[in-house]
């Protein structure tokens, strides 16, 4: 403590580290433990890192705020009330500024809606240095609930937050690592297996089970669902989207990205380089839809080709032509594109979190092979981009409204050219090629995302 304060019986406090700028207190020296006004309590975490959220409606007026809380627990203590009923409470230990000063306390968490104040200040929180005057009202400087309005769009609070990934393969690299990286700024993650999800579609009270029983609720959803899981993939994160779940990539946003032909149009709509390309499925025409490419020698791959898979590269017009015939005998849907010879076997991977590269890795194909994914055998460095490359990479994640991308380009004569945008980038290669802690950067956009303050419409 900085000086002797002296609070009156009522004051305005804040809690920072639960986005709660401004709560109206009774400080009540009669009472040993202090109260704090909680719904929807809901533990989470394990015992060794045991977890709480609640709701918090801090304007007794206005219901339609609510803050979204969460802390850890310290303990769980049997309160006995003034009437003489006792509850068995959750405590937890957060931060308290008045003025200027800041001290920590230990607050139970209890349904208060029928009372005149959101939180009680017993006398177990207030400094033995401190006077209190009960005769008079605010005598440190008053709040207002309008702080509220302002912590709307961007969450400025770190708290524990629930956090899923979908997936289905729950020990790769990635999750591994996005694991590792949640737990060390105390945060509960675990993966959902997509397959094993099953939803309850309603306008009441949307769910998503999973082995016999609806999931809890998540702060936070990470997409890492593969491509044979698309379809199904994105029904379950629409689900959660219902729930009114922060997801890092929306379900739009991962079919855009998984639509090459769909990308492809909206990238071209927006100006972007990109090799020349034709799509098509049954057309006749085999030489127009290869001179649409710019003609020999071309890259002819499937629309749900994946990882270099179902990607084939046509050196000569002959080849081109039978590998057009081929394709097209298999009634499936194919791009033909400009192969960009200056590329040399090399692409560029941007990985873009909110609005920003945060790391770049130049992929090389191994000795006789054309397709530079690290899948495929390719290898990868760190490299220095171009101001025109971020913007490119940083400007295809916006058009597909992706949060998290990584952005292919290859480095053509006149320009970058985007070759594809991939909703779930993997990390092992950047991060091994760079040094860089991508899961940790996706960890903080997704803090700095998920909303603690809400207002519900009536």
């Amino acid at each position: 403590m900085q000086k002797p304060m002296t609070l009156g019986w009522e004051e305005w406090v804040s809690l920072p580290e639960l986005a709660l700028p401004a709560i109206k207190t009774k400080i009540d020296t009669g009472a040993r433990t202090s109260a704090l006004h909680a719904v929807a309590i809901e533990p989470f975490g394990s015992e060794k890192n045991p977890q709480v959220r609640f709701i918090m409606h801090p304007n007794p007026d206005d219901p339609s705020i609510e803050v979204v809380c969460s802390a850890k627990v310290i303990d769980r203590r049997i309160v006995v009330s003034s009437n003489g009923e006792s509850e068995s409470r959750f405590v937890i230990e957060t931060p308290m500024q008045i003025d200027e000063q800041s001290w920590p306390i230990h607050i139970t968490l209890t349904n208060r809606e029928t009372m005149g104040y959101r939180m009680l200040l017993g006398r177990s929180a207030i400094p033995e240095d401190m006077q209190i005057t009960p005769t008079v009202s605010f005598l440190q400087p008053q709040l207002s609930y309008d702080l509220y309005k302002k912590r709307r769009r961007k969450n400025t609070t770190r708290r524990p937050l629930r956090i899923g990934i979908l997936t289905q393969e729950p020990h790769n690299y990635s999750n591994t690592k996005l694991i590792a990286a949640a737990e060390a700024r105390g945060h509960v993650i675990e993966c959902i297996e997509t397959s094993r999800c099953y939803m309850a579609i309603n306008n009441h009270s949307p769910a998503v089970h999973y082995d016999g029983k609806a999931l809890p609720r998540y702060d936070a959803i990470i997409p890492r669902i593969g491509t044979r899981m698309t379809f199904y993939g994105m029904a379950v994160v629409r689900q959660f989207e219902m729930m009114g779940v922060y997801v890092l990539n929306s379900a739009a946003a991962i079919g855009a990205s998984r639509d090459k032909l769909l990308a492809h149009q909206m990238l071209a709509q927006h100006k972007l380089g990109m090799p020349n390309t034709a799509f098509a499925m049954t057309s006749r025409d085999t030489k127009g839809i290869i001179d649409l490419a710019g003609g020999s020698p071309v890259v002819v791959k499937l629309l749900s080709s994946t990882q270099g898979k179902g990607v084939v590269l046509a050196e000569t017009k002959k080849a081109a032509e039978a590998l057009v015939d081929a394709f097209r005998g298999l009634n499936a849907h194919f791009l033909v594109q400009e192969f960009v010879k200056e590329a040399s076997g090399t692409d560029i991977r941007l990985f873009v979190v909110d609005g920003k590269v945060v790391g770049a890795i130049k992929r090389t194909a191994q000795a006789g092979e054309f397709r530079s994914n690290l899948h495929q055998g390719g290898s990868a460095q760190q490299v220095r981009t171009t101001k025109e490359e971020r913007q490119s990479a940083i400007k295809a994640a916006r058009v597909l409204k992706l949060n998290v991308a990584g952005v292919d380009l290859l480095r053509s004569e006149t320009g970058p050219k985007i070759l594809e945008v991939n909703s779930s980038p993997g990390l092992q290669g950047i991060e091994q090629a760079t040094g860089k802690d991508i899961a940790a950067t996706i960890i903080q956009s997704i803090e700095a995302n998920v909303r603690s303050v809400v207002y519900r419409s009536s």
